[in-house]
C-alpha cells in the first residue's frame, strides 16, 4: 500500500460548502481506501491505496466528491515522498519555527517562468516567495490574513492551488510518514 494526502480546496470555509470530516472518512473507506485519517476541518486527508497514479486517483476523487456532495472541490493528491520532498526543500528553515508565517501552496502543475515573473512583479510588501516545482513557499511576516500579496496572489498567478500553512504541512508529513 502507498500513502498519499488528498488536500482540498473550498470546504469548510466562512461556514460555506460544509463537509464534516467523519463523512469524508467514510467516504474515503467506501471508496476502498485504507488507514484514511484526516486533520483539522478544511479537507486534509491521508490514506493508502494499492494505486501509484496521482492524477487517476485525483480524477476519481473528485468525481465521487461531487457526485457524493453536489459541488466541485479541487483536490490535490500527492504521495507520501512528494511530502517529504516538500518539507525537505522548504527554502525559509528560518522561519519553521513560526507555523503561522510559513506557507506552502500546492499546486495544480508547475508554473512557467512568466506566471512566476508576474507574480514577482506584483510582491511588493513584506512577503516573499519561491516556487519549487509545483509548490509556492510563502513567506507572510504578517501572517497570512494581513498579506495583500496573498489576496492577490491565486488571480495573479493563475494557476489554481490549495493554500496549508507550515504546522498543517508538518502534521500531514508525520501521518503520512510511517505508511
Amino acid at each position: 500500500m502507498n500513502g498519499f494526502v488528498a488536500l482540498f480546496s473550498g470546504i469548510n470555509v466562512g461556514g460555506n460548502r460544509i463537509v464534516k470530516m467523519a463523512e469524508l472518512r467514510a467516504f474515503f473507506e467506501q471508496l476502498g481506501f485504507a488507514d484514511v485519517a484526516s486533520y483539522v476541518q478544511s479537507g486534509n486527508m491521508v490514506f493508502c491505496s494499492a494505486h501509484t497514479d496521482v492524477t487517476a486517483l485525483t480524477t476519481t476523487l473528485q468525481g465521487a466528491f461531487q457526485q457524493r456532495w453536489g459541488f466541485h472541490s479541487r483536490i490535490m493528491v500527492r504521495d507520501a515522498a512528494w511530502l517529504a520532498r516538500l518539507v525537505a526543500d522548504n527554502p525559509y528553515p528560518e522561519i519553521a519555527d513560526d507555523p503561522t508565517k510559513l506557507h506552502a501552496m500546492v499546486l495544480e502543475r508547475e508554473p512557467t517562468p512568466e506566471e512566476v515573473a508576474r507574480l514577482a512583479e506584483k510582491c511588493t510588501g513584506p512577503e516573499r516567495f519561491k516556487v519549487k516545482g509545483d509548490v509556492l513557499y510563502l513567506h507572510a511576516p504578517e501572517g497570512l490574513g494581513k498579506s495583500k500579496f496573498a489576496e492577490i496572489l491565486p488571480r495573479t498567478l493563475k494557476v489554481p492551488g490549495t493554500t496549508r500553512n507550515w504546522r498543517s504541512v508538518l502534521a500531514l508529513a508525520e501521518m503520512i510518514a510511517p505508511r
